[in-house]
């Protein structure tokens, strides 16, 4: 068994910053976060900002940040003069399972490495009542009586985000491996899709009885992609899709008036600036200054 890297190979893997990013001064933080929660207020897109907010800093790969943004979605500021002294525990166990919710489904863009990163500095953050409220069973472990539903589903989103193309591209994906564009449709419709019942919004209270916790909706996958691969940068055709793919969210049926919105031109436009707005805060800092995080 190794039990220790040889000093060669140990060095080595010191280089080529190996380290994720520092988290942004927190007076910046609480500045953008406080900014651009505002505006969404007004215009009543809290979930998404909440959704957006995450999945940026997520693919920005400044994983404390994301801990800072629990705090601050939780305690309206991280002011530490005016974060209020008591917490709103079933409010609090909602807000962090959308952002779970939300690291989660970014798998399908940036990939296993930041999603991890981010999730373990959620999860330190979390208060202890919080985490104690958190489902801890799984909803997407594959069976032989969900896998065909789950596929359903995972071609009902394909198809949604990418008509009238959707065939010609699923045609494409498979030319270049034959695994390839069944891995993403079973992705989609286990991971990126909304999951049976329920969604849930950022002014909701959550529980550990609540079945649909941290369930996002079809319009707020899409803002998952658009983030992701908005931070990410040099992926312009699949930012495309998935901006086509939040304006096609609007002909879902039953949204509610976030998602009406988010899916609007107007909205639509919104994510991508609000997105644009908290990445130029946070790549601002300088990237040499890494840091650790504890897995």
């Amino acid at each position: 068994m190794v039990k220790h890297l040889p000093p060669s190979i140990k060095h080595l893997l010191t280089l080529r910053n190996p380290n994720v990013l520092p988290s942004p001064p927190l007076s910046k933080l609480n500045s953008v976060f406080t900014s651009t929660l505002r505006d969404a207020k007004l215009k009543k897109a809290e979930t998404g900002w909440l959704v957006l907010t995450t999945c940026t800093l997520l693919t920005a790969n400044r994983p404390s940040a994301v801990g800072h943004l629990y705090k601050f979605a939780t305690r309206n500021s991280l002011d530490n003069n005016k974060i209020q002294t008591s917490l709103d525990v079933p409010s609090a166990v909602n807000k962090a399972a959308l952002m779970r919710e939300s690291a989660l489904k970014s798998v399908i863009f940036v990939g296993v490495p930041r999603v991890i990163l981010s999730l373990a500095a959620l999860h330190e953050a979390l208060d202890d009542d919080v985490k104690n409220a958190l489902r801890t069973n799984s909803r997407r472990t594959a069976t032989s009586d969900n896998i065909e539903s789950i596929v359903m589903r995972g071609r009902a989103l394909w198809d949604s985000i990418y008509a009238p193309h959707a065939d010609k591209l699923h045609d494409k994906l498979g030319s270049y491996h034959p695994d390839f564009i069944s891995f993403i449709i079973q992705s989609y419709g286990s991971v990126l899709s909304a999951l049976p019942g329920a969604t849930k919004t950022y002014s909701e209270t959550s529980s550990l009885q609540d079945l649909d916790q941290g369930n996002l909706s079809r319009a707020l996958g899409s803002v998952v992609g658009i983030a992701t691969l908005r931070s990410e940068e040099r992926v312009g055709p699949q930012l495309i899709s998935h901006t086509f793919g939040l304006l096609k969210a609007r002909y879902t049926e039953n949204q509610n008036a976030e998602d009406a919105w988010l899916s609007s031109d107007e909205g639509t436009e919104w994510v991508i600036r609000t997105v644009d707005e908290i990445l130029d805060v946070v790549s601002s800092e300088g990237q040499d200054n890494q840091v650790k995080v504890k897995l």
